[in-house]
């Protein structure tokens, strides 16, 4: 199938429009003979000029659109063994090409040989086989293609076989169930592996790029506190009167700058080395950590409220302003940790909530990206304003109002902290925090944050609030307006600027979108379906009917005649609840998923314990499989070897996949064009 789409990719871009039938490469099969019972199978391609064959051996993720490899199947007799793999000679290039999204790729584009040696036990043998590849030039593919080939061995003179086991392999030579056809499998497992990535779901550049986003915005606001934002000034007026020229003014600067950025960086790597990469991944579903995270962020939320402050011990800012005196590059550095150290009370709530982000994002460089775009957005304003000292008659003076952004974010600290909180609750069922009560917290918290900008509540370190400016009114409209739009949801409305941060609307009470203030079953009558594993503890979105164990699923979509969709899905995955907020809501998305597939949702977050017989230690990684959401998960990553989520996986009844699977993609007509693709095939198989 995924020769088909690809033809369908080409198609589109009117290469097939030409009028002639192009043959870019022309191949030539040989026998060559290395011993008596050894010999070289050579296949030679002629590649035309402009054109690429790509090699054997190039690895793409599952969200990455790269091109097809090559491949070699070989069907071997009895008598007749591989010694090794299929090796590849030629001029080999390797380039960044914009033709599949900048990927690194590795072709041949003149000449390209690919040898198999393999030993026999039998004088004369007949191998068969075909190689699957593609070709492009610069500008366009063509479809896959498959050229068979036939290598005739005669008068080899096995050593190490008699004459009696030889004529037993012969004789049996001719029968099918001697037939090696299982390389191709192997191979391609071998060349073209998914990454791993991280539960949160997405393909890693861009949630690198979220994270890093996100450290950048956390910056400015950390500019904005009032531990940060008097220091500007100061800072830059030092480098601009200490130093005896502008341009050692400067470079000052730029100094002080990248030691903000180098300080902030290497506290995200030491946060990825002390965890690692599997401890990243297991953060989003832990519980542990995630009730630490939890309770992480209602401290920081309350100091930045004014209950206390978090301050590092003084003796360490002391020992680091004493070494900034130094003077040249390393008194520059220390007054930039100095900076870090004497900021910590405003700055640090924002980091451990950057760092708790980044790392429940799975990515392991997470926390690293996210503290390099914090850092990057810290320093900047340090060294601008040391370049162009003109600026600093433009910023804002210092005022209540810098107390005011802490305050600010504390608010937005507590409404961050429940969702950890709903992670917990949802993975091991505990019913404490449904939809309903979630958002009544929700509301409060920004109803009181409304209540605040407009001066109605006030702190004992705030100011007072002399009259309401302009910016601080926008703002308070901005948060009315939020909270007011959270309201409806207590009744049942979608909410869908915000469901991916919720819990799911099947943990909701009270819908009036549904008759009876219940939920009303789809098209497909979840009372129609037999009896399910976990039904009463797990629910589908959109009231949709679904399975929640694998062989149940396939066990019913065989008795229907339906194609399968897996679902790999997690209860703390945000991309997860965007694309069924998004992408299954739609009508056209939703009509596919209710009437064409038989839909099976598996947790792999899920601490339901399986019962002590299905319990088992995995092969794959060696670890103790005793949840529902590890037994998902083993799976997952044994079978397709990635483990982030949302995963699709359309098969057949029979476990055979229909189509390439998807990962999160919010694009609606993309995903119809999948679950079309995949019924399609379907279809095709099924009306033989």
């Amino acid at each position: 199938m995924k020769k088909f789409l690809l033809a369908l990719v080409f198609l589109t871009s009117g290469l097939l429009a030409q009028a002639q039938i192009l043959q870019p490469v022309k191949w030539k099969f040989e026998v060559e003979k290395t011993g008596p019972d050894e010999a070289l199978l050579k296949a030679t391609a002629s590649i035309d000029k402009g054109w690429h064959l790509y090699s054997q051996y190039m690895k793409f993720t599952e969200d990455q659109f790269g091109p097809e490899i090559t491949v070699f199947t070989f069907n071997l007799p009895k008598g007749v063994e591989r010694v090794g793999k299929t090796e590849e000679s030629g001029k080999l290039t390797e380039e960044i090409t914009p033709l599949f999204d900048n990927l690194l790729v590795r072709f041949f584009s003149t000449k390209a040989v690919f040898t198999q040696k393999v030993k026999l036990r039998v004088p004369d043998a007949k191998i068969t086989g075909n190689v699957y590849y593609m070709v492009c030039d610069d500008k366009q593919c063509l479809p896959p293609d498959e050229k068979e080939f036939s290598f005739t061995l005669t008068g080899f003179t096995p050593t190490d076989t008699s004459a009696e086991e030889a004529a037993s392999i012969q004789s049996t030579e001719e029968q099918p169930d001697g037939a090696d056809t299982s390389t191709i499998k192997e191979e391609v497992k071998a060349t073209v592996t998914h990454e791993p990535q991280a539960a949160s779901g997405g393909s890693a550049s861009e949630g690198l790029l979220a994270i890093f986003i996100a450290g950048f915005l956390g910056g400015l606001v950390a500019l904005l506190t009032p531990c940060v934002f008097p220091m500007i000034p100061l800072t830059v007026s030092f480098f601009t009167k200490q130093s005896g020229s502008r341009r050692q003014g400067v470079i000052k600067a730029l100094g002080y700058g990248f030691s903000i950025i180098l300080i902030y960086v290497t506290l995200g790597l030491t946060v990825t080395v002390f965890f690692g990469s599997d401890a990243l991944n297991a953060l989003a579903s832990d519980i542990w950590f995630n009730l630490a995270f939890f309770v992480l962020l209602v401290v920081f939320g309350a100091s930045f409220l004014g209950a206390f402050e978090i301050t590092l011990p003084s003796s360490w800012v002391n020992k680091m302003d004493a070494k900034s005196d130094r003077g040249g590059v390393l008194g520059i550095f220390f007054m930039a940790f100095t900076l870090a150290l004497v900021s910590f009370s405003c700055t640090g709530p924002i980091i451990g909530t950057l760092l708790v982000d980044a790392a429940t994002r799975g990515a392991l460089l997470g926390p690293a990206i996210g503290m390099t775009g914090f850092s990057l957005a810290l320093a900047l304003p340090f060294t601008l304003f040391a370049i162009f000292p003109g600026w600093l008659k433009s910023l804002p003076k210092s005022g209540g109002w810098l107390n005011s952004v802490k305050v600010v974010l504390g608010f937005l600290e507590l409404a961050f902290a429940l969702k950890f909180l709903s992670n917990v609750d949802l993975a091991y069922h505990w019913g404490l925090l449904d939809r309903e009560v979630f958002l009544v917290l929700w509301i409060s918290i920004f109803l009181m944050l409304g209540l605040y900008l407009i001066g109605t509540i006030r702190f004992s370190h705030d100011s007072p609030l002399a009259y309401l400016s302009v910016p601080r009114l926008f703002f308070a409209i901005a948060v009315f307006s939020f909270t007011f739009y959270l309201i409806p949801g207590l009744w049942g409305a979608p909410l869908k600027a915000v469901n991916a941060f919720l819990p799911p609307m099947a943990s909701q009470d009270f819908d009036l979108s549904s008759a009876g203030g219940g939920h009303t079953p789809s098209a497909t009558a979840t009372e129609a379906l037999p009896q399910r594993k976990y039904a009463d503890i797990l629910h589908c979105p959109h009231n949709l009917s679904c399975f929640f164990d694998l062989e149940e699923g396939l066990a019913y979509a065989k008795k229907v005649s339906k194609p399968v969709m897996i679902d790999f899905t997690g209860h703390s995955c945000v991309n997860c609840r965007k694309m069924e907020a998004t992408v299954w809501a739609d009508a056209a998305v939703l009509q596919r998923l209710r009437d064409d597939y038989v839909l099976i949702s598996l947790y792999v977050d899920d601490k339901t314990p399986l019962p002590a017989d299905e319990q088992y230690v995995s092969k794959f990684s060696g670890k103790k499989i005793k949840t529902v959401g590890n037994l998902w998960s083993d799976y997952q990553a044994s079978t397709f070897n990635i483990n982030s989520q949302p995963y699709y996986v359309l098969m057949d009844h029979d476990q055979t996949l229909l189509v390439p699977p998807t990962a999160y993609d919010p694009s609606v007509a993309k995903y119809i064009e999948f679950l079309d693709g995949g019924k399609q095939v379907f279809q095709q198989k099924h009306s033989k």
